[in-house]
């Protein structure tokens, strides 16, 4: 009276459990490979981050990326989410305060209106890009830091945004980590 439950509960496991995830990740790594490896950058042949996934810079001589809404610490992938705080939340006014000190302690002649992607995380807290606003509001520092021309950053943000999906769908965009491992390749 169980036999037929029990074989065809095998028989699923085996096939939704084994045979289609094998199909799917092989179909996966031969049509994607990068994508099906978690989009990883590497720099001399290490890994160094993932495209995805954001990363902490701190050194005024990089660009920084949008602030993680993360627990434990910043871009914890494994504790994706956002901070939930409403916009009436005196917590998130605080922080917003907060990020704001920083950005004018680390350049303090910038009179630049903030863009409120440095002073907000997105929804998973994770977001690995900034707009091309936040990134040229970025250009003054980290050039006089690097001791480069801002042109020459403006050309290195320029070289370093990319594009609507089929040119219609969301946002321009500056992936920090590709920006800053650009930045180190020209030296300074």
């Amino acid at each position: 009276m169980f036999r037929p439950a029990i074989v065809i509960f095998a028989l699923l496991s085996v096939l939704t459990g084994l045979i289609y995830p094998s199909v799917i990740t092989a179909v996966a790594q031969l049509a994607f490979p990068s994508k099906a490896n978690g989009s990883i950058i590497y720099k001399d042949g290490k890994p160094v981050g993932s495209e995805l996934i954001g990363q902490a810079f701190s050194d005024p001589k990089y660009f920084w990326g949008r602030p993680s809404a993360t627990s434990s610490f910043p871009d914890n992938a494994m504790a994706s989410g956002g901070s939930n705080l409403g916009p009436t939340n005196p917590a998130l006014a605080d922080a917003v305060k907060a990020r704001a000190a920083a950005l004018l302690a680390a350049d303090p002649g910038n009179s630049s209106p903030i863009p409120v992607d440095l002073l907000t995380a997105s929804g998973s807290g994770l977001d690995p890009h900034i707009s091309p606003a936040a990134a040229m509001y970025q250009v003054p520092r980290v050039a006089r830091l690097r001791g480069i021309s801002e042109d020459k950053m403006k050309e290195l943000v320029a070289g370093n945004t990319g594009g609507r999906w089929l040119g219609v769908l969301g946002e321009e965009h500056v992936n920090v980590l590709k920006l800053n491992l650009a930045l180190d390749a020209i030296g300074k």
